[in-house]
């Protein structure tokens, strides 16, 4: 997962985000950044998310979680 933190920024639109950033204080964060998440999660990783999951997440961290549980 070493690109995971600059692939999250890139969908937020964002310089950097870290472990502990909500999703939800992104400007960016939207409908589309959540299917951006499961369509970036589904190609790296081989993961399926659902958006009810990524919300559930709540941070960077949470979703990170998320998609090591699923690997």
């Amino acid at each position: 997962m070493e690109n995971y933190l600059s692939a999250i920024s890139e969908i937020l639109e964002v310089e950097t985000v870290e472990l502990g950033d909500a999703l939800n204080s992104f400007d960016a964060w939207d409908s589309l950044a959540v299917l951006s998440i499961i369509a970036f999660c589904d190609s790296e990783y081989g993961v399926a998310l659902s958006a009810e999951e990524i919300g559930n997440s709540e941070t960077i961290m949470g979703l990170k979680e998320l998609i090591e549980g699923k690997m």
